[in-house]
């Protein structure tokens, strides 16, 4: 590997959202960047509602991680397990195969689906928007076998149905119409396609002991285990570069993609990375989601704070909304911005930093260890769920306070 490589594969890590997002926070509370102040005495009031809705959730503190797995409890049942634990497996590592399948399929439609879209649920009769929607409609898919080759195995993604996956059948899947309109309908196939076509392209890294499917990257997880022991970070690296290639082309070095990484003048470092920010939001929100599946095989994931918080609109709008973040200029609020835009790319890499020094605070508040509450288990609790509260509280749409145009692969 030269060097060229070497530096963009350093950005493809948790480690290094963690040390740009810290960057960005320094600018940010020396006055140096272009969009946002920022008033830390406010934190203490976010910390508070954080942990009056995580009480509120999570009684006794035990609270899980904030993975996808969340999203399949509809109504105090989770669908998932009962599907799941009605089946018959062959062994562990078969059902974790199905669980990566049906994870990564999940958490890549997880895009935001807009404030107008609803899924009906054919069990309760509720009509289900926002992330908790998609989960439904993907699981619906996934069991329904949409993905599958094989109509007697539904519970699989297999490489070469996801690769000719048409929009269409997705749209009419997620119950998608003009009069319900999902937003990056387009893009959520392309990507499923791309994830088709390179599991199929890779069998050394996705067809280990079945035929290629994204459930494959569990067999190559599995195999870098030291004594049972797997990091999360590992997860993230293997979900990085093996996954990678399946984003829209956007920044490269040395024809690596970089994924969710955005260019940010401010940020310095004294080789090709700089001004480069990654965030790997839906990377991370996959690394926290393949978690419970490795744990249920029979894994010991160790380093779950190695991982970071998630730079999307709930946990972002819940600085936003609670004025730690305050915007330079207040039309701002009534724009959209697109992605890559200086605003965007300062929002999302503050709200990193920021949910790492919320993370202490609600620690010591608790007499926690992060060990005993990590970082996964804030955000479930926790941040996501008060930047949603708080946003209802201001916005009768539960939109969130800064507008960004999205193609579907982001956020």
């Amino acid at each position: 590997m030269d060097a060229l490589e070497m530096q963009a594969r350093s950005l493809l890590t948790a480690h290094a959202v963690r040390a740009r997002a810290g960057q960005m926070l320094e600018l940010g509370l020396a006055g140096r960047l272009a969009h946002f102040t920022l008033d830390l005495d406010r934190m203490e009031g976010v910390a508070e509602a954080v942990l009056t809705v995580t009480r509120k959730a999570y009684p006794t503190l035990d609270v899980p991680f904030h993975a996808r797995w969340r999203h399949f409890v509809l109504g105090g049942a989770d669908r998932w397990a009962r599907l799941a634990d009605a089946a018959s497996w062959p062994d562990r590592a078969a059902r974790a195969r199905s669980e990566f399948d049906l994870a990564i399929v999940s958490v890549l439609l997880d895009a935001g689906a807009g404030a107008a879209w609803r899924y009906r649920d054919a069990v309760t009769g509720q009509a289900i928007g926002r992330s908790e929607g998609l989960a439904i409609a993907s699981l619906d898919m996934f069991a329904g076998g949409l993905f599958s080759h094989d109509a007697g195995s539904p519970f699989r993604a297999d490489a070469d149905v996801l690769a000719m996956l048409q929009a269409a059948a997705l749209a009419s899947a997620f119950q998608a119409s003009d009069a319900n309109p999902l937003l990056g309908l387009e893009g959520r196939t392309d990507l499923l396609r791309r994830l088709g076509k390179l599991a199929a392209d890779r069998p050394e890294v996705f067809g280990l002991r079945d035929t290629p499917r994204p459930g494959g990257l569990f067999d190559y997880i599995a195999a870098q285990a030291s004594g049972g022991v797997i990091t999360a970070p590992a997860i993230l690296s293997a979900v990085l570069n093996q996954l990678g290639p399946i984003w829209p082309s956007r920044l490269e070095i040395a024809g690596i993609p970089l994924g969710d990484c955005w260019r940010h003048p401010a940020i310095t470092a004294d080789d090709a990375t700089a001004g480069l920010v990654p965030l790997h939001k839906l990377s991370q929100w996959l690394s926290y989601s393949l978690i419970e599946p490795l744990q249920r095989a029979g894994f010991d994931v160790t380093d779950i704070d190695g991982l970071t918080g998630l730079a999307e609109y709930r946990n972002g709008g819940l600085f936003v909304d609670h004025e730690v973040l305050r915007l330079r200029d207040a039309a701002d609020a009534q724009r959209a911005h697109a992605v890559d835009s200086l605003l965007v790319v300062e929002w999302r890499a503050l709200t990193v930093a920021l949910l790492d020094r919320l993370a202490e605070l609600i620690r010591a508040k608790l007499g926690r260890t992060p060990e005993r509450l990590p970082l996964a288990s804030i955000l479930e609790g926790g941040t996501w769920a008060a930047g949603r509260t708080i946003a209802f509280s201001r916005r009768p749409d539960g939109s969130p306070p800064l507008r960004v145009i999205s193609d579907g692969t982001v956020f």
